[in-house]
């Protein structure tokens, strides 16, 4: 499901994002908490990431060298858009 379409990029939920596409998250639609903890885990808005493996409707993302699993809940909130 597509949320939205700009002049150049695609935005969509990162539970719906493919594996081994690049990904810039651009909202959060959570709370303040939820925000905080993403934060600790190296995941803001602006981030670029790749997701890697999904897990159910979860998905794994790495960033640098480090990955990170979200589930569904959390990656239902995380809206992204498609790079390159």
């Amino acid at each position: 499901r597509i949320i939205a379409m700009s002049r150049t990029a695609t935005l969509l939920p990162l539970s719906e994002a493919a594996i081994g596409k690049r990904f810039r998250l651009v909202k959060i639609d959570g709370g303040h908490r939820m925000t905080r903890r993403l934060l600790a885990l190296g995941l803001s808005l602006g981030t670029e990431l790749e997701v890697v493996q999904r897990r159910g409707r979860g998905v794994v993302v790495a960033r640098g060298g480090n990955r990170v699993a979200l589930g569904e809940g959390v990656a239902k909130k995380l809206i992204a858009e498609a790079l390159g």
